[in-house]
């Protein structure tokens, strides 16, 4: 795999403001260092997993974001918007329904769906742009 298109940390943030403004809760960090640890572990992955594929570098950024609470409101949203621009940086799309994929980070916050399964998930959905 050639490398990987990383996540922006102002684009990540700004999708967060956008994902508040549109659906309501607590501007502001929580933690910028569960952020920026957040954001480093698909990269960490990659170093120590050369062979890890785009699935588990996605999972990883969402599940990151996802249990490190890194803002005061809204990361089970930004997670998921970071698997989804992770993967369209990276040329694929997400196809799966809205009902689906918020049971599915549910059931990762709540600690009932490892990481390794949101990747074996991603995989199932994942197709790559034409």
């Amino acid at each position: 795999m050639k490398a990987p298109h990383w996540i922006n940390r102002t684009a990540l943030v700004l999708l967060h403001a956008e994902s508040l403004a549109e659906h309501g809760g607590l501007s502001g960090m929580r933690d910028e260092g569960a952020l920026e640890s957040s954001l480093a572990r698909p990269q960490h992955l990659l170093t120590y997993q050369p062979k890890a594929d785009i699935a588990q570098l996605a999972a990883a950024y969402c599940a990151g974001i996802v249990r490190n609470h890194p803002f005061n409101d809204g990361n089970k949203r930004v997670g998921f918007l970071a698997l989804g621009l992770f993967l369209s940086l990276n040329r694929f799309d997400l196809l799966v329904g809205q009902a689906e994929a918020a049971e599915t980070i549910f059931r990762l916050a709540a600690g009932k769906l490892s990481e390794k399964s949101l990747a074996d998930w991603v995989r199932k959905h994942a197709v790559r742009h034409k």
